[in-house]
């Protein structure tokens, strides 16, 4: 009787425990792998404008002997390819929205395959602007695609994390660069630099054989009516179906599709004037004040990236390490090679804080860094050029230290932060725009900034060029303190409530910015901030 009872207990416990399992069925595994494999992949073709930075830095030291080209020449080869890159950034938008994220990527990899054959068959400098031309237009779709592909697959907890790759990999891309110049530098003069810049092939040829094994991204498959091939996305990288259900929900809102409308493949209702119009109409035209605030939260942070100097810093590092005191070629591209070294390592350390300390402190401790920094090389290379005939070795320390504290700091912060933080800021409806337009800009600055280097240092001395970028340093700081809400572990979804605008582009009837910075919008754009919320 004993033992019966016993064995009824037991039956009774184990039909009790199997119920509430029925109930409330164990969480699988999270499919955080899976996302960030897809991360790795399209973060990849970001390698490639990492790696033009890099090679170009040495390449151009043997370009201008080979080609015997001016100062002028070298200062448009180093950063046309910014400008050219533009194309590809303001028709990247466009063309995700309308062939995918996947495909986008792979037709950039066609671009940086044939302009790197060009460079490296390049028989003179009007060949070789051919090829950088090339290159350009496939930097220019890559640098758009891959952050904006990868903030839509990811979920909220490990988005900086994943959006982050885009930076390791361009950093990657750089060292890469590095390390083929100083692999090459030993070839005759005439090879060293094609081998250099022709061997940037092979990594586009593995980024389309890579991507095409991809998913495509469930938010463009929602904006296009595929709900059931999103929902078979979402359910690999979320962690229940209910999950994926719900974040699929929450997308259907977004883009505008009602709840009730359901099924494998649905009509997406469109506005009247046109899909794109309206898209231009909500970002450009006539934004609402939310918008607004999005916009020029996104477009600062585009901007100020490159006004900081960082792509000067890093292209015409062996001439900065030259004059700060460092002579012959392989000392020079050691050098080089360290701080891209000092790159890569920091960057990797970045990626794990993006989602633990958040955005907005990482991009203050940043921009402080790069001030002092900047600082102290200009005060170093000031020191340097008023005693041409005396070697100062304090000076040449002081120079190349603060040079590898800037990478350092521009890669924790940043660095990173641009593509997590914007891609996560900007609504579904005008991401890939608003990027495309935010990327441009900072393109445009990338390419004055490099065009312009040697000339303004002729103008103002290296350490005059640096005191400036330190100034505009101090600007970005003050603008990120006062005006950039932070956003970690928020769905992109919820961005709007940060800016009181909900994701299909609409105002929030009682929404105000959730953050302290509401003031300074007010301030700002002449916008009524609402009620404070805390």
């Amino acid at each position: 009787m004993v033992v019966a009872s016993l064995c009824e207990d037991r039956a009774e416990k184990m039909a009790s425990a199997g119920l509430l399992e029925a109930v409330a069925p164990k969480k699988k595994k999270s499919n955080i792998k899976y996302a960030s494999t897809c991360a790795v992949v399209a973060s990849m073709a970001s390698i490639v404008l990492g790696y033009d930075t890099g090679v170009m830095s040495g390449a151009s030291l043997y370009i201008q002997k080979d080609l015997e080209i001016t100062d002028v020449q070298v200062e448009i080869l180093m950063g046309i390819l910014s400008i050219y890159s533009i194309i590809g950034t303001l028709a990247a938008g466009r063309t995700s929205d309308w062939i995918g994220r996947r495909f986008t990527a792979i037709f950039a990899a066609f671009f940086f395959f044939a302009g790197a054959l060009l460079m490296g068959f390049a028989s003179g400098y009007t060949m070789l602007m051919l090829g950088r031309f090339v290159a350009g237009i496939g930097v220019g779709y890559a640098i758009v695609i891959a952050p904006v592909y990868t903030a839509e697959i990811a979920p909220a907890s490990a988005r900086g994390f994943l959006v982050s790759f885009t930076e390791v990999f361009i950093n990657i891309g750089i060292l890469l660069g590095y390390i083929s110049n100083y692999a090459f530098a030993r070839l005759p003069l005439h090879l060293g630099w094609r081998f250099m810049l022709g061997i940037g092939a092979v990594p586009s040829v593995l980024l389309a054989v890579l991507v095409s094994g991809m998913p495509e991204s469930p938010r463009w498959l929602v904006m296009k009516g595929r709900l059931a091939d999103a929902r078979v996305v979402l359910e690999k990288i979320t962690d229940t179906p209910e999950e994926a259900e719900e974040r699929l929900a929450d997308i259907k809102t977004a883009a505008g599709i009602p709840d009730d409308l359901d099924g494998d493949v649905v009509v997406v209702p469109r506005k009247r004037g046109g899909e794109e119009k309206q898209v231009w109409r909500e970002l450009i035209l006539s934004p609402t004040p939310s918008m607004r605030r999005i916009l020029v939260a996104a477009l600062g942070v585009f901007l100020f990236q490159q006004l900081t100097g960082s792509d000067s810093v890093v292209l015409y590092s062996p001439r900065v390490f030259e004059s700060a005191g460092l002579t012959g070629d392989h000392q020079l591209l050691a050098a080089t090679c360290a701080m891209g070294v000092v790159k890569t390592l920091v960057i990797l350390v970045a990626m794990f804080l993006l989602d633990r300390v958040g955005r907005r402190p990482l991009l203050l401790c940043s921009t402080g860094g790069i001030i002092v920094s900047l600082v102290g090389l200009a005060t170093g290379l000031t020191v340097v050029d008023q005693n041409p005939d005396a070697r100062i070795p304090w000076a040449v320390v002081l120079c190349v230290a603060s040079v590898l504290v800037y990478v350092s700091f521009f890669s924790i912060g940043l660095g990173p932060v641009l593509g997590v933080y914007t891609t996560e800021i900007l609504p579904l409806r005008v991401r890939a725009l608003g990027f495309a337009v935010g990327e441009a800009g900072n393109r445009l600055v990338s390419g004055a900034m490099s065009m312009t280097f040697l000339s303004l240092s002729s103008a103002i001395t290296l350490g005059g060029t640096f005191f400036l970028y330190a100034g505009i340093a101090v600007l970005a700081w003050v603008f990120f303190f006062t005006c950039l809400p932070e956003t970690r572990g928020r769905t992109l979804e919820e961005m709007g409530s940060l800016f009181g605008v909900t994701d299909t582009g609409a105002e929030a009837e009682d929404a105000a910015p959730a953050t302290q910075d509401a003031s300074c919008w007010a301030r700002l754009l002449g916008a009524s901030p609402g009620p404070r919320v805390d």
